[in-house]
């Protein structure tokens, strides 16, 4: 028994000495792996208007970062600015991050307007690729004018703080506010606006391989940049959906196609989708306008060749009404926007839009007038005197929809309501609405009965 238990204690040193072994070297192994492992750069992009999606997706993105230990996140921008309340939560979430947020505006062509311009300065890494721009962000109203001094000097002293904080230029940057002063990348780089400029991510990268960086918190990071794996973390496609309702041309265009749609629905009743979208199109488009830097002297414009057109409408062809119209619509779109921050209607778009609402308003919309006015193709054959069935909704003195002839026509019947599913006859055909009565008289509410006369008996 005891040789049993000696043989026993032998195995058993022997496995602890063995699982001593695989530890060691499993454990120098992965600190191998962790020492020789390429760092993480986590790549987002800002396109477009800055808005509260835009704001969710980069603040989301830079705190998952930041969780999961990347080295630093790099943010591609090319934006004509947005909307205040984003832009501070964007600027916030740079300010307060433990990791490095590179702000590179990119490719050659792109801008940081507006409020685009602050968010590149609130980045610890201000870069900027050739041939981009910055700055122009002065507050503007719908006036297209400056708002108030007050709101003025808090977009300056916000802006330099901004730069303050990595010790850049802050007159420079005061300057985008108070004279709406928009400068190049050489210009920015000169005037120490932003920290350098990289001709492709590659060479960004490699630039910032062991610098130096500091974080909004004031604290100091080394940059480990070559050989980094470039993770890209990219926007919802709902999301990004939602976004992209917020570009210039689309939000020009959807604010022209549902007043089209709204217009086909009052001069053709019945057709309830087109009232609809057109609806839902123009609420999309106003949404859209409370984000981009919209002029009133742009929508002021617009609405006159809405006016201009539907005067046309009561002399059907384009005449004098309709040219102020196409002339008030272009006028409109040129002006729509402030164009200092790099926000416009494209030439493309905007004569496109006008030469399809001319054709729309010209042709389609009086051949439609036309139609309205026209008697029936039946109305000479049969549709009077025609038999027919109310739909579910029933008919009334104020109108309902009818089955006659195969067709549904608006019909209206002056002697009284008549109930869903009842037989009635066309007696009269007013332009496309009809006047009918019924049939069957057991689908029509009774009157009510006279009371019996008092002290009289019934038999």
């Amino acid at each position: 028994m005891s040789r049993i238990t000696r043989r026993i204690g032998r195995m058993a040193g022997r496995l602890t000495l063995v699982a001593l072994v695989v530890t060691t070297v499993l454990a120098g192994a992965s600190m191998a792996h962790a020492q020789t492992a390429a760092p993480v750069i986590v790549t987002m992009h800002l396109d477009g208007v800055v808005d509260p999606f835009t704001a969710d997706y980069i603040t989301g993105g830079v705190q998952r970062a930041e969780d999961e230990g990347a080295e630093a996140v790099l943010l591609f921008m090319d934006t004509p600015g947005g909307l205040g309340s984003s832009m501070d939560q964007i600027t916030e979430s740079f300010l307060a991050s433990k990791i490095p947020v590179i702000a590179y505006v990119s490719p050659s062509g792109a801008r940081a307007a507006s409020a685009g311009a602050f968010i590149l300065l609130s980045a610890p890494v201000a870069a900027m690729a050739p041939g981009t721009h910055v700055g122009a962000s002065t507050p503007i109203g719908l006036s297209g004018g400056d708002l108030d001094q007050k709101v003025k000097n808090d977009a300056t002293a916000e802006i330099k703080t901004l730069a303050t904080t990595y010790g850049r230029n802050a007159d420079v940057a005061a300057t985008f506010v108070t004279q709406a002063a928009s400068i190049t990348a050489d210009q920015a780089l000169a005037d120490g606006v932003i920290d350098l400029i990289a001709p492709s991510t590659q060479d960004l990268l490699t630039t910032l391989n062991g610098t130096s960086v500091q974080l909004g918190d004031g604290t100091t990071v080394t940059l480990h940049t070559a050989g980094a794996t470039l993770q890209d973390e990219k926007m919802g496609a709902f999301v990004g959906f939602l976004h992209s309702l917020f570009d210039p041309n689309l939000a020009f265009i959807f604010f022209w196609l549902g007043l089209a749609l709204i217009v086909l629905e009052l001069i053709v009743p019945g057709h309830i989708f087109s009232g609809t979208i057109g609806t839902i199109l123009l609420v999309c488009s106003l949404v859209s306008f409370g984000f981009l830097p919209v002029r009133i002297i742009g929508i002021v414009l617009l609405v006159i060749s809405v006016i201009a057109f539907i005067v046309e409408l009561k002399a059907p062809g384009l005449g004098i009404w309709g040219v102020v119209g196409v002339i008030a619509l272009v006028a409109g779109g040129w002006f729509l926007y402030d164009r200092a921050g790099g926000v416009s209607v494209s030439p493309w778009v905007l004569f496109a839009v006008a030469a399809v609402v001319s054709l729309f308003f010209g042709v389609v919309v009086a051949a439609a007038l036309r139609l309205r006015h026209s008697p029936s193709l039946l109305a000479g054959k049969t549709i009077v005197g025609a038999e027919g069935i109310t739909l579910p909704t029933g008919v009334g003195p104020k109108g309902g929809v009818v089955r006659v002839a195969s067709e549904e026509w608006r019909a209206i019947a002056p002697a009284g309501p008549i109930s869903g599913g009842a037989k009635v006859r066309v007696t009269e055909l007013d332009g496309l609405v009809l006047t009918v009565e019924p049939l069957d008289a057991e689908h029509v509410p009774a009157a009510p009965q006279a009371p019996a006369a008092e002290g009289r008996n019934t038999p």
